[in-house]
């Protein structure tokens, strides 16, 4: 269904894509993977109409096509599922799925109709516990996704673009997301799917192709891969563990203690945090983990139950006590993205009085930040070096407990090692960690004991290395 051939692409002072090479079938749900300034989303953007190639050429069904436009190529069938998603959130389902395409009757919109449609296409999809008149604004990220995908089946795409569609989706919502590409592939649209997560390749994918530093390193049918042989095409190294050993020492002294903690969205917390210790937190989504980490830090305080040290009525009283948070959403809460890397490093000391930058360097390096650049800016860098600077912030105060909301969420796997290699340092230098994350496998591979939150309670407590299934009965309640 789709040749693309000898694309190249650069843009001023950088070659980003040279001799790419891709094809897709109909049908075939076909994973792109690669670090991290790979190419990956560049070459899909040019796919899109977003950029034109400087070099190669594209074919739909054996026949050559230019996109100048976005418009141009959704006309022609191709479709982008963007990581963060395009939607109009005031509107409703049905409005955004129409949105600059809207049905008219008498020279006015015909809400009727445009509503009949998009309740026949959701209808195509599954049962959905929302309807075409719902506003977006009040649907959770995965119904979004769903909203995103029928808005691709309203223009007739044949090929699907999902770039990280699974980012920001709890376990048990993934699950969602795999029927639907499933649904699409037996449709016979051609689904070229982005991602992080190997897991997800090897669930979904019928081909893999392999980008590193802007070439195409291979495309394998996914019945011939390994997980190992995966990363090492990705990364060009072997890496023999995806979590650092775990620490052979006793936890330390208790560093935070919660009792009957409490607040409009948890009740009944009893927490303990040890040095040297890595708490992770289990749960689906809506259970209550990004409140506890708030309610932690005081940005979200608890309103009732008692806390050594002190219970933070505020963020200033947080780091005060010595917690940071290193939190979900990086760009939006984490960074300032216009600014360097050397004033985002800096964000939390100068709120402590710190105006000093000399250590900033050595910071940078400690995180391995690549290349280690005080001056860039940081909206410039990936979203593994982006993270890496949200910890070296944090570590300019050295704070005794640092708590971590999905630290390696949108991360390609060279980063994720390192990441979790600081986590273990930091907790065997004896600071406190809690990790809340999504990936099961990321919870149990780094954590010394799983904590699973269920309607804003502790549903439970697991030791080290816990079975998935395990965790997943706690955090449903079954």
């Amino acid at each position: 269904m789709l040749r693309m051939t000898g694309i190249g692409k650069s843009f001023p002072g950088a070659r980003v894509l040279s001799d790419v090479d891709l094809d897709v079938a109909a049908g075939e749900v076909h994973a792109l993977i690669g670090e991290n300034g790979a190419g990956k989303s560049t070459l899909m953007k040019i796919l899109a109409g977003v950029h034109r190639p400087d070099e190669g050429t594209i074919e739909l069904d054996g026949q050559a096509v230019e996109f100048g436009h976005p418009i141009e190529a959704r006309r022609a069938g191709v479709s982008i599922i963007y990581q963060e998603l395009t939607l109009l959130p005031e509107r409703t389902v049905a409005e955004n799925v129409f949105l600059g395409r809207e049905p008219a009757r008498r020279g006015l919109v015909d809400r009727e109709a445009m509503e009949k449609a998009t309740a026949l296409l959701l209808d195509e999809l599954g049962e959905f516990s929302f309807g075409p008149r719902d506003v977006v604004a009040r649907l959770s990220v995965a119904q979004q996704q769903v909203v995103e995908i029928v808005k691709a089946l309203s223009v007739d795409a044949r090929i699907v673009v999902m770039d990280e569609p699974t980012a920001a989706l709890a376990e048990h919502e993934v699950e969602l997301l795999y029927r639907l590409v499933r649904q699409l592939s037996e449709r016979g649209i051609a689904v070229l799917y982005i991602s992080h997560r190997l897991r997800e390749i090897f669930e979904l994918a019928d081909r893999v192709t392999v980008l590193k530093d802007g070439a195409k390193v291979a495309t394998v049918p996914i019945d011939q891969l390994t997980t190992a042989h995966l990363v090492r095409l990705m990364v060009g190294r072997d890496v023999t563990d995806y979590y650092p050993a775990r620490a052979t020492r006793e936890a330390g002294d208790v560093l935070l203690t919660v009792r009957g903690g409490g607040n409009d969205r948890l009740d009944g917390i009893d927490l303990e945090l040890r040095a040297g210790e890595i708490v992770g937190v289990a749960g689906l989504q809506g259970a209550g983990r990004t409140e506890l980490a708030k309610a932690l830090f005081g940005a979200e305080p608890f309103s009732r139950g008692e806390m050594t040290p002190k219970r933070p009525k505020s963020v200033q009283e947080g780091i005060a006590a010595g917690i940071g948070l290193v939190t979900e959403d990086r760009k939006s809460e984490g960074l300032v993205l216009h600014q360097s890397v050397r004033d985002n490093a800096l964000l939390v000391a100068r709120t402590r009085g710190q105006r000093s930058g000399a250590k900033v360097l050595e910071l940078l390096e400690r995180v391995r930040l690549a290349p280690p650049s005080p001056e860039k800016e940081v909206r410039l860098l990936s979203g593994g070096n982006q993270q890496k600077v949200v910890l070296a912030k944090w570590l300019t105060v050295a704070p005794k407990v640092l708590l971590f909301d999905e630290p390696t969420r949108g991360v390609d796997v060279g980063a994720k090692a390192a990441i979790h290699e600081l986590v273990r340092e930091l907790a065997e230098d004896g600071m406190a960690v809690l990790m809340i994350s999504s990936e099961l496998p990321e919870l149990i591979g780094m954590s010394d004991r799983i904590v699973v939150l269920r309607d804003g309670r502790i549903a439970g407590h697991l030791p080290a290395n816990p079975s998935e299934e395990a965790v997943m009965h706690l955090a449903a309640g079954s």
